[in-house]
């Protein structure tokens, strides 16, 4: 089953920004996919997009922590050995 995206958002969104109606669906799905992204899948790609830069774990948690507070839907407050148990099992 295939939902589609809130006809009045779409309007809304292709008025705004002069997308077209099938333009400014697909940015809705987008942005709605990114938002319903598992914890545990953004946490897990979050630190590996931080790694790669080189930082180190501390810093890491500290931020992913910040971030998922300020989610569109916030994910449950998590500490860092929760995080870590996410990360590495």
């Amino acid at each position: 089953m295939t939902s589609f995206p809130d006809p009045d958002l779409v309007a809304r969104i292709a008025a705004s920004t002069g997308l077209s109606a099938a333009e400014a669906a697909r940015v809705v799905e987008d942005v709605v996919a990114f938002h319903a992204e598992p914890v545990e899948d953004y946490v897990r790609r979050r630190h590996a997009h931080l790694k790669t830069y080189g930082a180190k774990n501390p810093e890491i948690f500290a931020r992913i922590a910040e971030e998922l507070a300020d989610r569109v839907v916030a994910a449950p407050e998590l500490t860092e050995r929760q995080l870590r148990r996410i990360i590495y099992g």
